[in-house]
């Protein structure tokens, strides 16, 4: 295994993060199967991998409900006596946070369940602008403050699914920012904060954790044959997930690429991928650019995100209900699409809530029927999230 600086926080991480979204189930997402679960942490855990990331909503019943991933994993460090062996990693519940002392409640509900006294990596989760200025508000900074001087949390962060200038704005309001972790992969370049985030936390000195390297195993599964046949001219012949993850870590600004694995076979492989240095060549970043290219020639519309359209009078978030719209169909994977859809964007912000008001028509550069666009939205993602 290869090993990184985490930044300011000066932990040497592995490479390679072992997140614990997906872990294998016995049917319905909160039901974790443990045995198989246990078999795959202790092989990360014996070979290498050092950084374990979890969150309070993981594998429950619903998108934003109680999860059972901590309460799985404090039982399994426990038992197994690797708590000090590894770098625990969760993240607070801000979506579920009204009053400004349940950030206690929540932190300490999850040092229960995680049968630890301290948490080496906490933050806040899945960040947006909104939630940003509610924890402002709930006095963030005193909470984030009594957690680093009680000893309960070592390093503070965010994850974040913002545009980079919010990123740098949060960044630049509070100093004892060490962690961020942001959603990058060759396709998302350009989304969200992208490489322009990654840029930024280098210079700054703020460890980079990476999620989604594989789009939620869109880049990996079903892969088209013009993808293919693109991967097959590359001058290093590397499986689809080689070429994710080697895409990352040939960056010098990421120092983490967390892994949501669901069976002992990816856990192998992706260790096998994290311990070799695989210099990737110019000529094979063109390849990159070339695969991402291709997958977008399949978008669902031709919004180019300009803006122009927004603010909706109604708060409809145009703009992410087609991108959303956009690569699902891109990537020909609407779970993933779906996961991002309903939870980066409040019930009344989704397609459903617009009114067909058609204010947003005139200022379109696409000359797209932005209502039409929408309605096409909410039947293909639904009212709800029920794709798990």
């Amino acid at each position: 295994m290869l090993y990184n600086r985490l930044g300011k926080t000066n932990l040497e991480v592995s490479r390679l993060g072992f997140g614990t979204m997906r872990l294998p189930t016995k049917g319905s997402n909160d039901e974790i199967d443990e045995e198989e679960s246990s078999k795959m942490l202790t092989y990360g855990i014996e070979n290498g991998i050092n950084l374990i990331d979890t969150a309070y909503p993981y594998h429950s019943a619903t998108l934003e409900g109680r999860g059972n991933s901590e309460i799985f994993l404090g039982n399994f460090l426990n038992e197994n006596s690797y708590r000090d062996d590894i770098i625990l990693s969760t993240k607070s519940p801000i979506w579920a946070i009204d009053k400004k002392e349940e950030f206690d409640y929540y932190l300490d509900e999850q040092l229960k369940k995680l049968q630890t006294d301290y948490i080496d990596i906490y933050l806040l989760h899945s960040l947006t602008e909104p939630d940003w200025y509610k924890v402002k508000d709930l006095e963030v900074f005193d909470f984030l403050d009594d957690c680093l001087s009680s000893g309960k949390v070592k390093h503070v962060g965010f994850s974040s699914h913002m545009e980079v200038d919010y990123v740098i704005e949060v960044l630049d309001e509070y100093p004892k920012w060490e962690v961020v972790m942001t959603q990058m992969n060759y396709f998302d370049e350009y989304y969200q904060s992208g490489v322009m985030g990654l840029n930024y936390l280098k210079e700054v000195d703020v460890g980079s954790m990476v999620m989604e390297p594989l789009r939620g195993g869109s880049l990996v599964q079903n892969i088209p044959q013009a993808v293919q046949d693109l991967w097959n001219v590359a001058e290093v012949k590397r499986t689809p997930v080689e070429w994710a993850l080697q895409y990352l870590w040939n960056r010098d600004d990421v120092d983490c690429v967390l892994s949501g694995m669901t069976s002992l076979q990816q856990v192998k492989q992706n260790i096998e991928t994290a311990s070799k240095m695989d210099e990737i060549s110019d000529y094979d970043h063109e390849i990159i650019r070339e695969v991402a290219r291709e997958y977008r020639q399949t978008v669902g519309n031709k919004c180019t995100r300009c803006g122009y359209c927004m603010p909706c009078p109604h708060g409809v978030d145009i703009i992410n209900c087609l991108t959303e719209y956009n690569i699902a169909h891109m990537l020909n994977d609407p779970k993933a699409s779906a996961m991002q859809y309903f939870t980066l964007m409040d019930d009344d912000s989704r397609a459903d809530s617009c009114v067909q008001c058609m204010e947003c028509l005139p200022f379109c550069t696409q000359m797209l029927n932005i209502p039409e666009e929408l309605e096409k939205v909410h039947e293909y993602f639904g009212s709800e999230f029920d794709h798990f």
